[in-house]
């Protein structure tokens, strides 16, 4: 626990000076420079809403929160269960925590296995208290401390970092590599149909990993563009020691406020137009395709049963279903689920009850995991997983860890994934083309 650490976190509440159109992003670099040059742990959400405003997302995206500092982290000691440690360091200290939850923790939910090698070295889940967290609303940013928010203001405020409007190319020297060729994805794609003829499976979530080896990269610029090319309402950046992720996710896992539980499966993708009357018909072309609602629907049902294992008889409801919402290379259809959480339930036992997405799985989900595992030829790990953050009063939010780059600078090795639903009438050759759509901005920025 630092020396400057009180008895309760101190908060403060600055009018910000005008810095033209987008004083949020401006203050948030700024914090975030900072941030940077003083700790080791480092977690930044961000909505993005000044670069999406065409998007009206219900429930909306992330606040715009930046965590600095650890003040105390959540000890998860082997062979006991996460999710109750969650919850007990929770209630023992009912304060902010910032963390994820790794795609491999279902292993520990269910009776599953890994069989790949957790090559990237990312725990499985991890939560700390933060020393410090910042909160940009508009004109004004929030300090609550564990210290001295005035001194974490002046900081802020002196640090002379102005991020330049054009963020150098992240060149590297080493290409990007495919764990599958076009050739091995088409084929694993075929096999998958067949499981779902046999009656194994209805749609699987089948994905494919990009990496590069003994590299270096600047993990802030490498942010700054994929942001620049991605804007996303569950943007998260996050640094843990030297591991790294680096995300432009569109997809909420799971909200809580207050009584109610918020899910947001994404199912359904199209490229976006090159001129405004291409674009009007791909979204229509989107809107109105019936392979690509099977598969939303088949995962909204999905999301319902997880919900209602947490919640209170008959208040599960679609709140919207094939909502079309344009990002800035690609269309997504996103589907609203909602609940009442039991008043005996823990909140961990929510989350416990989702995870993993069932967009990032397939259904039945069990069945879908023990598949996943034997086609796909490398470890998810973080991916697919979720990153976010608990409030106080055991509120929550999380994203899927989905378009998101992770890197470990110990090692040198940057990752990361794409992949979409495998259904009957799937076509193997346009599922591929889907996944490098997915991967474009991830593979631009270098």
């Amino acid at each position: 626990m630092p020396p400057t650490a009180g008895t309760i976190r101190q908060e403060r509440t600055i009018l910000l000076e005008s810095t033209g159109s987008q004083p949020v992003d401006f203050w948030q670099k700024k914090a975030l420079s900072w941030a940077m040059s003083q700790f080791d742990h480092v977690v930044l959400f961000n909505n993005n809403q000044a670069s999406l405003p065409n998007i009206t997302l219900p429930y909306h995206g992330f606040p715009n929160r930046l965590a600095a500092g650890v003040y105390q982290p959540v000890a998860f000691l082997p062979d006991t269960d996460p999710f109750q440690t969650l919850f007990r360091h929770h209630q023992q200290h009912p304060d902010f925590l910032i963390g994820y939850f790794a795609y491999d923790l279902k292993n520990q939910i269910e009776p599953l296995v890994s069989r790949h090698e957790n090559t990237l070295g990312f725990p499985e889940i991890y939560f700390f208290q933060p020393l410090h967290l910042i909160d940009f609303d508009d004109d004004h940013l929030t300090v609550r401390s564990w210290g001295n928010p005035d001194a974490v203001i002046d900081a802020i405020l002196a640090n002379s970092t102005k991020p330049s409007p054009d963020i150098p190319k992240n060149k590297l020297s080493k290409p990007v590599k495919s764990r599958v060729t076009p050739d091995e994805y088409r084929q694993t794609v075929r096999q998958i149909q067949q499981d779902i003829i046999d009656g194994t499976v209805y749609e699987l979530n089948y994905c494919i990993e990009f990496f590069i080896e003994n590299t270096t990269i600047d993990p802030l610029t490498v942010y700054d563009d994929l942001t620049k090319r991605s804007p996303m309402p569950f943007s998260h950046f996050q640094r843990i020691r030297n591991q790294y992720v680096i995300g432009a996710s569109p997809e909420r896992f799971l909200k809580k406020k207050g009584m109610r539980l918020i899910s947001q499966p994404i199912k359904g993708t199209i490229r976006r137009g090159t001129t405004a009357h291409e674009d009007a018909q791909l979204r229509q072309q989107l809107c109105s395709s019936e392979k690509e609602q099977a598969e939303n629907l088949m995962i909204v049902d999905l999301v319902r049963n997880d919900l209602a294992r947490s919640a209170e008889t008959g208040s599960v409801q679609v709140d919207e279903l094939f909502g079309i919402y344009p990002f800035q290379q690609l269309f997504q259809m996103i589907s609203t689920v909602s609940a009442t959480i039991r008043n005996d339930l823990p909140f961990t036992e929510a989350i416990r009850h989702a995870f993993p997405m069932g967009s990032m799985t397939g259904a039945p989900k069990v069945r879908a995991m023990e598949l996943i595992d034997q086609y796909e030829a490398s470890r998810r790990g973080l991916y697919s997983g979720a990153a976010g953050f608990i409030t106080p009063d055991g509120d929550f939010d999380f994203n899927v860890m989905i378009r998101s780059i992770f890197y470990n600078a110990d090692t040198g090795t940057v990752s990361f994934s794409v992949g979409s639903a495998i259904t009957y009438d799937a076509d193997p050759q346009q599922e591929y083309e889907e996944c490098l759509l997915k991967a474009e901005a991830m593979r631009a920025v270098f």
